[in-house]
């Protein structure tokens, strides 16, 4: 017995539709900037990503970047469909991947440059140009909004990179670096003491870290995820991250605010803008 045309037509797209998953229902791959062991982070994201899963009705998966470099490439592929991290990143996804921001950390972050009041050479931050600056490693935000402001790669001062705050005021104070990136706050406290520090210049404020969804996420997924985090039940499965940060709640976020903060990643292999 031969099939007509018509009906041979049919079965290849009913067997099609059978042996080739539609790529609506692929799992969708949340990520964040790597901070930690990967036990450690997939034990942290995972109430999150059951959380999303439950709102949208498909799978959300994390998937841990290794390190900076790895995150960087796979973000830079479009691998990831969901990302939490900071505003440079949020900016770049979406001038380049078409990401929309979701969810924020409350907060604007703001850096000052700070050095020794005894120095007299060092007045503004111009005078760092090719002198050492103690600071996180790029990219962070603290350090890509400070390094944003020397327009010529070469008369940038020399990171030394340091852990955290203390570590970066203490660093100054000791003469280990001739200038600190840190949050103005922070200095405020280290050094009220001491009273051997002076600010020499402050960043302009950028909003805090951000989720942000990709095209592969609807618009109607993305409102389930913004209503699914702002919930009380996303309070309780962003606990422990919020813990980590110190951040009371989550906040609805907004495209006008992260718009253009990609160009922090100017100097950054692999983000030109």
């Amino acid at each position: 017995m031969t099939l007509s045309a018509a009906a041979r037509f049919w079965l290849f797209v009913i067997t099609a539709a059978l042996v080739v998953p539609s790529a609506a229902y692929a799992d969708l791959i949340f990520s964040s900037a790597p901070r930690d062991s990967k036990e450690k982070e997939e034990a942290l994201y995972a109430p999150i990503t059951a959380l999303l899963t439950r709102a949208v009705g498909q799978k959300v998966t994390f998937k841990y970047g290794d390190n900076f470099l790895v995150y960087q490439s796979e973000m830079r592929k479009g691998t990831y469909d969901i990302v939490l991290d900071g505003p440079a990143f949020v900016g770049w996804r979406m001038a380049k991947l078409g990401h929309v921001p979701l969810v924020k950390f409350p907060g604007n972050l703001v850096f000052a440059v700070v050095t020794k009041k005894s120095n007299d050479k060092i007045k503004t931050l111009g005078d760092l140009t090719g002198r050492t600056i103690c600071g996180f490693a790029p990219p962070n935000i603290a350090t890509l909004s400070i390094i944003y402001e020397f327009d010529n790669p070469a008369r940038q001062p020399l990171i030394i990179e340091t852990d955290n705050f203390k570590q970066t005021y203490q660093w100054m104070a000791s003469g280990k670096c001739v200038g600190a990136i840190i949050q103005p706050k922070i200095f405020a406290e280290l050094d009220k003491d001491k009273q051997i520090g002076k600010v020499i210049f402050q960043s302009k404020p950028v909003p805090n870290q951000a989720f942000s969804a990709g095209p592969r996420v609807t618009p109607e997924m993305r409102d389930k995820m913004i209503k699914a985090l702002l919930s009380p039940e996303g309070a309780a499965a962003t606990q422990p991250l919020r813990d980590i940060y110190k951040v009371p709640a989550l906040l609805p976020a907004t495209a006008e605010e992260y718009q253009g903060l990609g160009k922090f990643l100017r100097d950054v292999w692999g983000f030109d803008q």
